[in-house]
């Protein structure tokens, strides 16, 4: 067996141990998630629904060591909280949803009235999903939840980076019953590659390079893949904005999780009649940010859950600081206890040409552009090769609006940033590199785990063969 260790973030000490589930147990286990996947399917969505309403209970039961796990493992402490709240509100959530997004009954034929069709829904038996280690809880659940309404078993792989919240999270799964049909593996890629080796479908959320070996692996069984990849969301900032209220949306918006979310702002772009007006009040706000150090329980952002992530950020500030950036505040990462931190990080002066601008950064970084012309703002905006999601704000909906339609992303929050991270009614696709396969909110959420299956009738009389003969009328 392979032991691994996880590294505290707020200690920087490797301070848990678990054992890597092993390329034959995982065999097993989805073998035995498929027998148990016939009765869980029979049940039927009541009987589904009556079994996630008893996991929403025992998450409730078991809130705080999930929670309490979930702080060790990411440093932070409301947000861990948070995140067992928005399993709890997703379960009910989908189960308000559900027994309205499947359509039903027989639908006459258009071209032949006497035909007549209607649909089945069989749901994957096996599901995949590796998730990441931003949010550890809210990202393993976010797709399970849906997939064992549409009747799939699911099988998670959590990040290596953050496995602690695994157990106390299974003890409410096995106190719901569920155990036969949810349950984790741990361990590293390639404990993820031999789950993709078992499951009818997978989904991933993580890096643009760990999503393509992801979608090739997929590819090379014939099975899906939905992935929610990587983004490098921008904000325009337009003229008439408000600049009080955009100031507050775009710092929230970067650096809420110490901006490590997919969906936060990693490039402002601001009109030049506002930008120098723009840049005091947010550099002035981003000072009064504190870390949650040394008291977990004080201050607004935690530390840098990933190490290596650390090294992406400093590497980003210092390439734009030698390319002509000015850092008005921030600019260095700490080390406080072990752990790693970053303050908001504000850049001026930036260009196109500098990393922070072009690649991922998943830290607390805002780097803050002048643009003349809404026409460039939106050519700027639309300048990377992510889409995931986007923001704009403007004096009116109206004018946000506009500019929205024109920017290529999945999902845009107008007037606001970031709001696909508290709004996930709306469906939506990834754009560009930022991912591929249906939408994981809304109604697709649900149906993208059912295969459809056509049932064609008949009311009249089958055709003979003569019917096509050659010389038939």
């Amino acid at each position: 067996m392979t032991t691994l260790n996880a590294r505290n973030p707020r200690t920087g000490e490797l301070d848990y141990q678990f054992e890597a589930t092993s390329a034959k147990e995982i065999e097993l286990t989805a073998n035995r998630l498929r027998a148990a996947g016939q009765d869980w399917q029979a049940l039927g969505l009541d009987g589904r629904m009556a079994k996630l309403g008893e996991l929403s209970d025992a998450l409730g039961r078991h809130h705080g060591a999930i929670a309490e796990r979930l702080s060790v493992d990411t440093g932070r402490q409301k947000i861990a909280g948070r995140e067992v709240d928005g399993a709890i509100g997703a379960i009910h959530g989908w189960l308000a949803q559900a027994p309205h997004l499947l359509p039903e009954g027989w639908t006459d034929g258009r071209m032949n009235p006497a035909i007549r069709h209607a649909p089945q829904f069989v749901p994957y038996s096996l599901i995949g999903v590796i998730s990441p280690w931003n949010f550890p809880l809210t990202l393993s659940m976010i797709d399970t939840i849906p997939a064992l309404l549409a009747g799939c078993t699911v099988m998670i792989k959590p990040s290596e980076v953050t496995p602690r919240f695994v157990e106390p999270l299974m003890r409410a799964i096995e106190e719901a019953g569920l155990q036969d049909v949810l349950t984790f593996v741990q361990g590293d890629g390639a404990t993820g590659a031999a789950l993709i080796e078992q499951v009818d479908a997978v989904c991933f959320t993580g890096s643009v390079a760990t999503g393509r070996k992801v979608a090739s692996a997929a590819a090379g069984n014939m099975i899906p893949a939905f992935l929610e990849l990587g983004g490098k969301d921008p904000l325009i900032v337009t003229a008439s904005a408000d600049i009080e209220k955009a100031t507050d949306a775009a710092l929230r918006g970067s650096v809420l999780s110490t901006g490590q979310a997919c969906q936060s702002i990693e490039r402002i772009y601001v009109a030049r009649e506002i930008h120098g007006d723009f840049l005091d009040r947010l550099t002035a706000k981003a000072k009064q940010v504190e870390l949650n150090w040394p008291e977990i329980g004080r201050g607004h952002i935690g530390p840098i859950i990933f190490e290596k992530q650390a090294e992406t950020l400093q590497a980003h500030i210092d390439d734009a600081k030698s390319k002509g950036a000015r850092i008005l505040s921030g600019g260095t990462v700490e080390n406080h206890g072990g752990g790693k931190w970053l303050l908001p990080t504000i850049l001026a002066d930036v260009t196109h040409d500098m990393d922070v601008m072009r690649d991922e950064t998943f830290g607390p970084i805002l780097p803050v552009m002048a643009f003349e012309t809404i026409e460039q703002a939106i050519t700027l905006a639309n300048d990377t090769e992510f889409g995931l999601s986007a923001a704009v704000f403007a004096g009116t909906l109206e004018e946000a609006e506009s500019v929205g339609r024109q920017i290529e992303a999945g999902g845009v929050s107008l007037n606001d940033a970031a709001l696909t991270a508290l709004f996930h009614e709306a469906e939506k696709h990834s754009f560009k590199l930022s991912g591929m396969g249906g939408s994981r909110m809304g109604p697709a959420g649900f149906q993208r785990f059912l295969r459809r299956k056509a049932l064609i009738a008949n009311t009249g009389a089958p055709a003979p063969i003569g019917a096509f003969a050659e010389d038939a009328p």
